[in-house]
């Protein structure tokens, strides 16, 4: 197989398994996790098992995948900045709003609703939210609040420690207030206040000088 045929052959299975993911989403809002098996995503997303089977080796590959995709973006500009393309606070800049998207978003909800009623059943669907969510992200975190005491730009004595305030100060309650209706998508202005006030503060909860 040339280049071109391997990249339009992956460009093809990329979309596949995009539209497998949306299914499983539409089958987890309609039915719930414990509901949703890999035979009901199949069928919703006119596939067959083994085309599951084969990309996600179970259910709770499948949905680990799905963790995975919504946290994508974050981890991808977490990695652009720790390689030294971004100064740690500009990443931190650009990172706020993007994580506020992702917690935010009617995916993140269907997530979380389907991770609270899991509780009892599974409890698999939390564990992959936890290691694929705020697990992953935050030693990301952690290591570009270290870079930013390294610059001068941050006063850092416990990367960890620093790395939670910024997610609590960015993130608060408003991801449970999202899941149990109390509040709608914020809009992109509401964003954008909310990561530049997270952001003011942990300049001045690390005040380098």
């Amino acid at each position: 197989m040339d280049q071109a045929a391997a990249q339009q052959a992956g460009s093809k299975a990329d979309g596949r398994r995009r539209a497998i993911e949306e299914a499983a989403y539409r089958v987890l809002v309609r039915d719930g996790y414990k509901a949703a098996s890999i035979l009901a995503i199949a069928k919703e997303a006119k596939a067959s098992n083994e085309t599951l089977y084969r990309w996600y080796g179970n259910k709770q590959g499948l949905f680990a995948a799905l963790v995975e995709r919504n946290a994508e973006a974050a981890r991808e500009l977490l990695s652009e900045a720790l390689a030294g393309d971004l100064a740690p606070l500009d990443a931190l800049e650009k990172l706020g709003p993007v994580l506020l998207r992702i917690v935010t978003s009617e995916r993140a909800v269907a997530l979380n609703r389907a991770a609270a009623g899991d509780v009892y059943d599974t409890g698999t669907l939390g564990e992959a939210l936890a290691k694929g969510g705020r697990e992953s992200l935050v030693p990301l975190i952690a290591k570009l609040l270290a870079q930013a005491d390294a610059e001068g730009a941050l006063l850092i004595v416990e990367p960890d420690t620093a790395a939670d305030d910024y997610i609590n100060l960015l993130i608060g309650d408003l991801q449970i207030r999202r899941a149990i209706g109390a509040v709608d998508m914020p809009t992109e202005a509401a964003i954008v206040a909310r990561s530049t006030r997270a952001l003011n503060l942990m300049r001045q909860l690390y005040a380098a000088s």
